[in-house]
């Protein structure tokens, strides 16, 4: 093994200055944090021919965008998810000049010797920045040519996992909204309305918030009664809704991994938190297993809160906040969570109901006993199985990327290490490159 220059190039591009439009007249815009989400949605629309380079604005799947601003140097791919969209430039754009170093320049920006260094270099006060030059600087040692392709075929894996996953959960969204037929239902339920307290009440809700009975909610509400083929609450589906009770937070390095509630939300997310184990408010000690829905419960109405998510594999016994919900299939459960989670996040017939159910007014909240009468629309069986398949599908291919893509930081992290070791054993008045340099490569095979 030896150090090497970084074989890739790394680009920034000057500040990009655009115009704001309406969605229905503008180029989707990703921020660098919105890159992150498994299903990133665009807030704000640009006019594409009022914006600076536009053509380079663009990330096509499989392109390396590494954080430049704020969290810096956090790596993520490109993959369906950003197509035609117009990309910030707080990400750094990374392409390897040779080719058959794409795997292994993309396990090195996650090892966690590289996130330090990177982090190491950023500049700023209140918000840290991260240049091109910083990265590009960057030592890099030279693998074999064996590690080099086995880490490009994990990489290919995670492209088109990532994909595979986003464009499943797009067909169960809309297979779910094809067999409803869609819903006139314009606004968000954000503008001013009356209801009167008595028939608030006789709906059967009995806090005083009115947004559970904003006329868009309402509407959704009415057309899923008419259209579908009978309604059943959560509860009465056989799922148990919890949240657990508050603990305390013990910063500890050799405690457990942490998940936040954006933590869920995001691909392979950044886990920096670990806290000394304890029981995390429930008799799973703050545990999840895969197949339960789980769904941020505490945030603005705006973010991530409502959001249902089908846990697997990649976060079986790991601890969850006490931020996010557990809805959880009993033995004798008549759906399926494929079909559930559909139910409850669809865009348009499915959170827009979730998130009306918030109340307060700095931090809403969502209570269990809310979502557990959450009225869940019943379609004939073979709809509801097809849909289950297609969500389920999608909740698998999304796990594998990430553990594929964890297992790749290790793999970097562990020839960093060997490659250090060497490094450390060079004589005392010697360049430590340049003892690596005289050494045999080391196979970190």
């Amino acid at each position: 093994m030896k150090r090497v220059e970084p074989d890739g190039a790394v680009s920034a591009r000057w500040r990009m200055c655009g115009i704001l439009v309406s969605e229905g007249a503008g180029t989707p815009f990703l921020a660098a944090t919105q890159v992150f989400d498994a299903r990133p949605v665009p807030r704000k629309w640009l006019a594409i021919e009022r914006t600076d380079e536009a053509k380079i604005r663009f990330a096509r799947p499989g392109t390396m965008l590494v954080t430049r601003s704020g969290s810096v140097g956090r790596p993520v791919l490109a993959h369906a998810a950003h197509q035609g969209a117009l990309i910030s430039d707080d990400l750094l754009r990374v392409d390897p000049i040779d080719e058959r170093q794409r795997g292994w320049i993309y396990a090195y920006l996650h090892a966690p010797q590289t996130r330090a260094m990177a982090t190491g270099a950023h500049y700023g006060h209140m918000i840290k920045h991260l240049e091109a030059s910083h990265l590009s600087a960057l030592p890099v040692p030279e693998v074999g040519s064996d590690t080099a392709a086995q880490l490009s075929q994990d990489l290919s894996r995670i492209l088109d996992l990532r994909s595979q996953g986003y464009h499943l959960t797009l067909d169960a969204e809309a297979r779910f909204e094809k067999a409803l037929g869609p819903v006139r239902a314009s606004g968000r339920g954000e503008a001013g309305f009356e209801v009167k307290a008595t028939d608030a009440l006789m709906r059967g809700r009995r806090r005083f918030e009115a947004s559970a009975h904003n006329p868009v909610a309402m509407r959704i509400r009415r057309h899923l009664a008419k259209v579908g083929r009978g309604l059943t609450t959560v509860s009465d589906a056989g799922f148990d809704v919890w949240v657990p009770g508050r603990y305390k937070r013990i910063p500890a390095e050799d405690g457990v991994t942490y998940f936040d509630s954006a933590d869920l939300l995001e691909v392979c997310p950044d886990l920096s938190k670990r806290y000394a184990d304890c029981r995390f408010g429930d008799d799973h000690r703050g545990r999840v297993r895969a197949g339960w829905i789980l769904v941020p419960c505490s945030g603005q109405v705006y973010g991530i809160i409502g959001t249902a998510v089908l846990a697997t594999k990649a976060l079986d016994a790991q601890v969850v906040s006490n931020h996010v919900m557990r809805i959880v299939p009993g033995p004798k459960a008549e759906v399926r969570v494929g079909y559930l989670v559909t139910a409850l996040s669809h865009p348009t017939l499915g959170r827009p109901l979730i998130k009306s159910l918030a109340f307060g007014s700095s931090v809403p909240e969502l209570d269990p006993a809310d979502v557990a009468s959450f009225a869940v629309v019943r379609l004939p069986a073979k709809e509801e199985e097809a849909i289950a398949d297609l969500a389920e599908a999608a909740a698998t291919a999304y796990a594998e990327a990430d553990l594929t893509e964890r297992s790749m930081a290790e793999k970097a992290s562990a020839i960093i290490d060997r490659f250090l070791s060497a490094a450390g054993d060079a004589p005392r008045g010697t360049k430590i490159w340049d003892a690596v340099l005289a050494a045999e490569p080391i196979d970190p095979n």
